[in-house]
């Protein structure tokens, strides 16, 4: 919610916030940072959408609770940017996004690292060609196993499956499985999967993943996504061409490597040398802003919230009965 308010109180194409906040919990940050721009406060979201016309909603909420909320938003007539999940089945967000593009309204998830620069950089050389036809695609996104020890996690709801849809595969894993798509333009079609309570604490929402992915241009990809680490992050997207190979760590102090076999620097692995911020939710809130101002294409689209929800629950699907899982997802090449 920080990086929410900062982004909103320092895009131009804002002019004025409202806030529901029901748990009493948020007001108080709100005020610091957005100062004047935030000129309302309400109990709670239904409130909010009686007395107010946004074009853009913000959710920010427990995954159960937040389809409900998503809806209502659609039918005042506003986008709505959710963190994601936002929902526990694929059943409820495919009725939202059918909503939203009936209403010709988007409907968004928070896939910030579609912002990074070395993202961006990447994407950029992989359309270019620079790494020939792309073969495959090698993730894990690892995060610490100590948070899931604490007793106080134990209660939240992202240690719920119930609440939140999912473990580290709903909550992080799912970063990469968007990342993969908007890097080389295609969709996953196909997958296998096995899901565990690896670390054996009283979670019901799985703590290890890992799946094998099919693409909609034929090549295939794997992800390993957890919590095993004592602290911090390990992470990786290398992608294999025939002309080269890219890899994006975008915890590690090398953000972007790549290798290519032809031109002035072939046969040696370079270093991203641009800019490395800004980066994260608040870039990437500021995209979503200055789109829904301007009328222009937004930073992703419903389709593509959706083709990565619709991957993930295929994982969980596979996971439970064993077999490869069809994926209805759909190329989004712009």
């Amino acid at each position: 919610m920080s990086a929410y308010f900062s982004a909103l109180a320092d895009v131009q194409e804002c002019d004025e916030v409202v806030l529901a906040d029901p748990d009493h919990r948020w007001a108080d940050d709100a005020r610091k940072t957005l100062g004047d721009k935030l000129t309302r406060t309400y109990a709670d979201s239904a409130q909010l959408l009686a007395k107010e016309t946004p074009k853009l909603c913000m959710v920010s909420m427990e995954a159960r609770l937040a389809p409900p909320v998503i809806e209502a938003a659609l039918n005042a007539g506003s986008h709505v940017f959710a963190e994601k999940p936002g929902c526990v089945t694929l059943d409820a967000f495919e009725k939202l996004a059918n909503l939203a593009e009936s209403k010709h309204l988007s409907l968004m998830l928070a896939f910030a690292n579609r912002a990074n620069p070395e993202s961006l950089a990447a994407r950029k050389m992989i359309r270019q060609g620079r790494f020939g036809d792309i073969y495959s695609i090698d993730m894990h996104l690892v995060a610490d196993q100590t948070r899931l020890t604490q007793p106080a996690y134990h209660s939240t709801w992202f240690a719920d499956k119930t609440r939140a849809g999912g473990g580290h595969l709903i909550w992080l894993g799912i970063h990469w499985l968007d990342l993969a798509m908007f890097l080389t333009g295609t969709a996953i079609i196909q997958t296998t999967g096995a899901v565990v309570n690896i670390g054996g604490q009283p979670i019901t929402a799985e703590d290890s993943a890992v799946a094998t992915l099919r693409f909609s241009n034929g090549m295939l990809g794997t992800l390993n996504s957890g919590y095993y680490l004592d602290a911090g992050y390990h992470t990786q997207i290398r992608i294999w061409g025939s002309k080269g190979w890219v890899n994006l760590d975008p915890f590690g102090a090398a953000k972007m490597t790549w290798y290519e076999n032809a031109g002035s620097n072939a046969k040696t692995v370079q270093t991203f040398d641009g800019p490395t911020d800004p980066r994260g939710y608040s870039p990437f809130v500021a995209e979503v802003v200055s789109a829904i101002a301007h009328d222009t294409a937004p930073p992703i689209t419903t389709q593509e919230s959706l083709n990565a929800l619709r991957t993930v629950f295929g994982i969980y699907e596979a996971a439970e009965t064993g077999r490869a899982i069809r994926i209805g997802a759909v190329s989004v090449d712009r």
